[in-house]
């Protein structure tokens, strides 16, 4: 697989479960310092919030993860967001629900449902969109070579990233991952091609 699913930008959610609100934010994160900034700016913001619960998975195997119940019961609240996350089959992505507290107890199973709930509506107002896992081709070359390598690189839909023009020349190219190893092959070919 060298495509995965994330959102386009943030989308919010509510859910109002016997008096208490649940307030829930769904937005891209690259890595787990974004999404702890992003975490504790909206502490900061919803301050007078009794709870800020989040989850988030990062990177195209969506093996990296973490989630945070904040003072609710064990697994109440975090696994069920992360749950929301990985049935959307998303990945680079953090969902935080704030609650206020209604003044009436949920219970494990109503608080479960609720932080569920609250966070499939952020990502059901989301903008899901798929991305590719890319990969980096640097090589050298001399430079009477030009002509067939661009050649190659507009076949291939390769996007060239670096350049430099001197004795030899150097290129990097960024393409998708599953056509890497054939441009690698194609390039190869051409004389005076070696890789770095």
């Amino acid at each position: 697989m060298d495509s995965y699913k994330t959102l386009a930008s943030l989308a919010k959610g509510y859910v109002n479960e016997q008096r208490s609100k649940f307030l829930s934010f769904a937005l891209p994160v690259q890595t787990p310092e974004q999404a702890k900034e992003v975490v504790a700016g909206y502490r900061k913001q919803y301050y007078d919030a009794r709870h800020v619960c989040w989850a988030y998975v990062l990177g195209a195997a969506r093996t990296q993860f973490r989630v945070n119940d904040d003072g609710e019961p064990s697994s109440t609240a975090g696994k069920p967001i992360l749950g929301v996350i990985h049935s959307n089959g998303l990945t680079d992505v953090l969902i935080l629900v704030v609650r206020y507290f209604g003044g009436v107890k949920l219970g494990p199973s109503g608080l479960i449902a609720a932080y569920r709930a609250a966070a499939q509506d952020a990502v059901g107002n989301a903008q899901v969109v798929e991305k590719t896992v890319d990969e980096a081709v640097t090589f050298a070359f001399e430079y009477p070579f030009l002509d067939r390598i661009l050649k190659i690189v507009k076949e291939d839909g390769a996007q060239v990233r670096q350049q430099a023009f001197g004795m030899p020349c150097r290129m990097t190219l960024c393409i998708r991952q599953s056509a890497a190893e054939r441009l690698r092959n194609r390039l190869q070919k051409v004389e005076s091609v070696s890789m770095l």
